[in-house]
């Protein structure tokens, strides 16, 4: 008799403990999120809070230190622009056939590299914009390698927001999510 007054006890208990279950994944920022996040300042810089997947921003910048010198002498427009969704590094399927393009110039100059410049628009951290930008530019890396293009051919470079206009339209916005593809030679 005893154990019968227990049961609804103890199914609440069970109850409890099921639907507590376990703890959410942490979601990726958005870069609006971050906007006025606290990772705005340069001596503030936590890759945790990008999600653990993106590089380090300090190293993007030291990449983009060294990388830079090479690309001083990088010729733009002779190659298209490859351009990218809003936060994100997918190269949609409109955009491949400029890469083919690009791999195809490079197939006919053996003495050419290529640099491939990440660049975002004006919304999101400096770190973050940083770190889409590379991710852009290793996109396209990937995707050119998967062409037949060694990797040694290609120089990776992000220059996250830097080239980006402050409160741009929207239009305007959708020119600078971009890997400008360079010729160095």
């Amino acid at each position: 008799m005893q154990f019968r007054k227990s049961i609804p006890f103890i199914a609440v208990i069970l109850a409890f403990a099921l639907l507590s279950g376990c703890a959410k994944k942490p979601r990726r920022p958005n870069p609006i999120d971050t906007l006025l996040g606290s990772g705005s300042g340069s001596d503030n810089v936590n890759p945790q809070q990008f999600g653990g997947g993106f590089v380090d921003p300090t190293e993007i910048i030291e990449t983009r230190a060294t990388s830079g010198d090479s690309m001083a002498n990088a010729q733009r427009g002779i190659l298209p622009v490859v351009y990218f969704d809003f936060n994100s590094a997918s190269i949609k399927p409109a955009e491949r056939a400029k890469l083919s393009q690009a791999a195809e110039y490079l197939k006919n100059n053996s003495g050419s590299k290529l640099g491939l410049e990440g660049h975002c628009d004006w919304r999101g951290t400096a770190e973050y914009n940083l770190a889409l930008g590379d991710r852009r530019s290793k996109a396209v890396q990937r995707y050119l390698e998967t062409l037949g293009i060694p990797a040694s051919r290609l120089v990776t470079l992000s220059k996250g927001d830097l080239n980006a206009t402050k409160g741009a339209a929207t239009q305007q916005m959708g020119r600078e999510r971009k890997v400008e593809v360079l010729v160095i030679r």
